[in-house]
């Protein structure tokens, strides 16, 4: 195998397959701020829900300066639904950081040094929006790797060390996405398309006949499971809401007000909705509960304007319940 033919075929596969996508601006120099917010968007969430969502952000602070300027509460209003939080606050410092310094770093330790960009992110964007040879590695590539080589469980530094091997000097944008592209559509975890594949000739795990079997899947570890609750206030036709404190999960947001998220049990009391929500390491219960007057910092939400407040996915789905619950309850 030849890593030039390999990589000089997954490029042409890519000029005639690509992915059309909002944030790659073919044909035109690529865009750093479009190339980082798409990378930071696209962190454990999928192309589908992240390309509408680009489009409003682009929309809404069409660059790197308007975004930097713009107010926290906004721009995490804004994530609202995207979840993995922690990246809208970094988004925040970020933005603000590289506008201070005039513009991005163009090498990979540049961007590393920036608030919330790690390795992956720095190589990304150093290869597609600034052409450095980096070992741009996602889990797609991951699986590409570990098939082209026949690795069951490849090590992180095996993976980059082949990954650079392959990557081209005069087009490492272009060779990053077509890996990406190709471990999206093609290298698929279940059914991989191996007849369509540029890669096919070089592929230990193709030849095989067993493609699935490289890498070996990772047991899943079983999610703790929490309970908590908030608190329903109602005045006529608005709710209080609150925002999170900073930092922690969900830092920030928009919320119902309520206690923290323990291991014990629901609440005894007659909850107008009980919603379950999967997070990242944990599952939770959220009890919610009728209650009379506001406490704390917070403001009067009108329900005909919820979807303007910047409520993240637990918090929209338990106000959808409840105001379905209530209206059940009222036509009974």
């Amino acid at each position: 195998m030849t890593s030039a033919n390999a990589a000089i075929r997954l490029i042409a596969h890519y000029a005639e397959n690509a992915r059309q996508l909002p944030w790659r601006e073919r044909g035109r120099v690529p865009d750093p701020y479009r190339v980082w917010l798409s990378e930071v968007m696209l962190q454990q969430t999928t192309v589908a829900a992240v390309a509408s969502r680009f489009e409003r952000f682009i929309a809404r602070w069409p660059s790197l300066e308007a975004l930097a300027a713009a107010a926290d509460g906004d721009i995490l209003s804004e994530w609202a639904g995207l979840g993995y939080y922690a990246r809208a606050r970094n988004l925040i410092a970020c933005a603000r950081a590289v506008a201070a310094m005039g513009g991005f770093p163009t090498s990979e330790a540049g961007l590393r040094s920036l608030p919330g960009v790690g390795e992956y992110t720095a190589a990304a964007v150093a290869a597609i929006a600034f052409g450095q040879r980096s070992a741009v590695v996602d889990t797609n590539v991951r699986r590409v790797i570990a098939r082209m080589h026949g690795l069951a469980a490849p090590l992180a530094s095996e993976v980059r060390a082949h990954v650079l091997a392959l990557t081209p000097a005069d087009a490492p944008g272009d060779f990053a996405q077509a890996m990406m592209d190709l471990g999206a559509t093609i290298c698929r975890p279940k059914a991989p398309r191996c007849n369509e594949c540029p890669l096919l000739p070089d592929c230990a795990a193709g030849r095989s006949g067993h493609p699935q079997a490289f890498p070996t899947a990772k047991a899943k570890a079983r999610k703790p499971h929490r309970f908590g609750t908030v608190r329903w206030i109602q005045r006529g036709d608005r709710i209080w809401l609150i925002r999170r404190p900073p930092s922690g999960l969900l830092g920030g947001m928009a919320a119902l007000p309520g206690s923290d998220w323990t291991d014990g049990a629901l609440s005894s009391e007659p909850a107008l909705a009980v919603v379950r929500h999967v997070f990242t390491h944990f599952t939770l219960d959220l009890a919610v509960l009728a209650a009379g007057e506001s406490e704390g910092e917070g403001w009067w939400q009108p329900i005909a304007t919820l979807g303007d407040a910047g409520l993240p996915t637990l918090y929209r789905k338990a106000v959808d319940l409840t105001l379905r619950n209530m209206d059940r309850r009222a036509a009974a």
